[in-house]
């Protein structure tokens, strides 16, 4: 009988070498601070949080009135930024941004059709593109929002009417 035969730390030829966990020592690694404490830009985990939610919000009230037009996406970023403006100063900042994006882009469509009406239906030939770039824009200026936002960023998006001071 080998000697190494019942040695769990021997290998055999064939098989791999068994796994070495590293002890506390020998980790280089070091922890993630705690989900509670502000970011470097001072602003805590939940107003962060809360400011994405006024961006993100846009979304899902777009898609909730997408029957009649989407004219619900300005409705979630309001009350956002109504119910939280006085507590959270970031969420104020957020909520107006993305309130006034909102506010813009809704114009930007209903001067569409006004323009399509205006025209007898001729205007459709500028309207549909204009349509499609704009959602297409607005779906994922929206999207960077929230994620900048999320990340403790004052976010501006760009061509937006400052309406809410």
């Amino acid at each position: 009988m080998n000697p190494n035969e019942n040695d769990p730390n021997q290998s055999s030829p064939g098989t791999p070498p068994p796994f070495d966990r590293p002890t506390d020592a020998q980790s280089s690694h070091s922890q993630p601070p705690p989900m509670d404490e502000p970011a470097s830009n001072g602003f805590s985990s939940e107003q962060r949080q809360w400011g994405m939610f006024a961006h993100l919000s846009s979304l899902v009230g777009g898609l909730l009135t997408s029957a009649v037009g989407g004219w619900g996406t300005f409705i979630g970023p309001l009350i956002i930024w109504l119910i939280k403006k006085d507590t959270m100063p970031f969420v104020d900042d957020q909520g107006k941004e993305a309130l006034n994006f909102n506010i813009t882009v809704g114009i930007a469509m209903l001067a569409l059709v006004l323009l399509s009406i205006v025209t007898l239906g001729i205007g459709l030939v500028i309207a549909i593109p204009g349509w499609i770039i704009i959602g297409i824009a607005w779906l994922v200026l929206t999207i960077i929002a929230g994620i900048k936002a999320n990340e403790g960023v004052l976010y501006r998006y760009p061509l937006t009417l400052r309406l809410i001071k």
